[in-house]
């Protein structure tokens, strides 16, 4: 399923705590973890590459301008990398691109602008739609900041949305029917890991040979 075209910085109603007290809580992490994620940017030159599909086998439908692949897929786009069973994917009459990935689980991959940082997800389905470029990723999902391979950020849950322009996340939980080895409890999970501020090692002081002469023999 594609998702439909949102507006993605339109102000949203304020939610009714009473009624909606899950969607309150998922806000109050995305809030955290887009704190947590800094300042930079996905990388912006990725919107303007093309997409490179390799795959076992394809299926085109003209008339629908629908590709379908199967089998160890993989769909290059600019520093995006997305691995899955199954990949659908169609273009709009603007040319904007719009993917369906299933997988056990699907994976995707993206290098923030300007640091050495990328941001990893996987899900069973994850949903990429090229205009508004964010990422829905479905069923068991999690996403991570790495620094190299270290990493910094994580969030579990049922439903992850990310948003790589305004670098925000959303997250649902699923429940028990939503539980993995990392969240066995099927709940909204996020781990933040401190930031180092400790001022670095002062380098070691080479020996030098003392300039004290020995003394005299008596």
């Amino acid at each position: 399923m594609i998702l439909p075209t949102r507006t993605p910085f339109a102000p949203s109603p304020r939610p009714d705590r009473r009624r909606r007290p899950r969607r309150t809580l998922a806000a109050a992490f995305a809030a955290v973890l887009a704190l947590a994620a800094g300042s930079a940017p996905a990388e912006r030159a990725d919107r303007n590459k093309p997409v490179n599909v390799e795959a076992d086998s394809m299926q085109y439908d003209d008339l629908k301008q629908v590709n379908t692949f199967v089998g160890n897929v993989t769909m290059v786009k600019g520093t995006i990398v997305i691995r899955a069973d199954r990949l659908v994917i169609r273009q709009d009459p603007e040319g904007y691109q719009y993917g369906t990935a299933y997988g056990s689980p699907a994976t995707f991959r993206q290098k923030r602008e300007g640091v050495d940082q990328f941001i990893v997800g996987v899900g069973q389905q994850l949903d990429y739609d090229g205009k508004t470029e964010t990422v829905r990723f479905r069923q068991r999902a999690s996403l991570k900041r790495l620094e190299g391979e270290r990493v910094t950020d994580e969030v579990h849950g049922n439903v992850i949305v990310y948003d790589s322009r305004a670098e925000f996340f959303s997250v649902e939980s699923g429940g028990p029917a939503s539980a993995t080895a990392e969240n066995p409890g099927g709940r909204v999970r996020v781990v933040i890991q401190p930031r180092t501020t400790e001022a670095p090692e002062p380098a070691a002081v080479p020996l030098k040979p003392s300039e004290r002469t020995a003394p005299a023999q008596k």
